[in-house]
This record gives C-alpha cells, structure tokens and sequence, in this order.
C-alpha cells in the first residue's frame, strides 16, 4: 500500500475510531480543519453519535470522549 496515497473518508474513520486510543475509550483531539478535509464534519459528527461518543469544539480542536461516562467541568 502506498504511504502517500490519501485515506478515503470511510478509511480515515474507520483509522480514527480503531486507533488504540479510541479502542481504550479514552480522549482524541484533531484539528477542525483536518476532520473537514479527510471527511467532513457532517459525515464525522454522524460517526461520532453512531457510537454514543460526544465531540466538544474549542479554539478549532475537536475533542471526542470515546467513552459514555460523565464529563464534569472543574474550573
């Protein structure tokens, strides 16, 4: 496989959500801009919700909580 060739949508979904870290329901961040470029955000968002995750945006970094548990803000 060619290392330069670019992720289709589905591929680069597919490697964000079996990544070790989603895998071990922990927190991924990605920039805003990279998400709509490889997928869109329309198409990630849809992902996102599939898997009962939540996705967060601040300051153009999305983060996903790969998990159901609570999110409590602290300060």
């Amino acid at each position: 496989m060619d290392s330069c060739k670019p992720l289709s949508p589905e591929g680069w979904l597919l490697a964000f959500f079996t990544s070790k870290a989603a895998m071990d329901g922990l927190v991924i961040r990605r920039k805003l801009r990279d998400i709509e470029r490889f997928c869109g955000m329309e198409l990630f968002l849809a992902e996102v919700r599939r898997r009962g995750y939540r996705a967060y945006e601040n300051s153009g970094q999305i983060i996903v909580f790969c998990n159901s548990a609570d999110i409590t803000r602290i300060a």
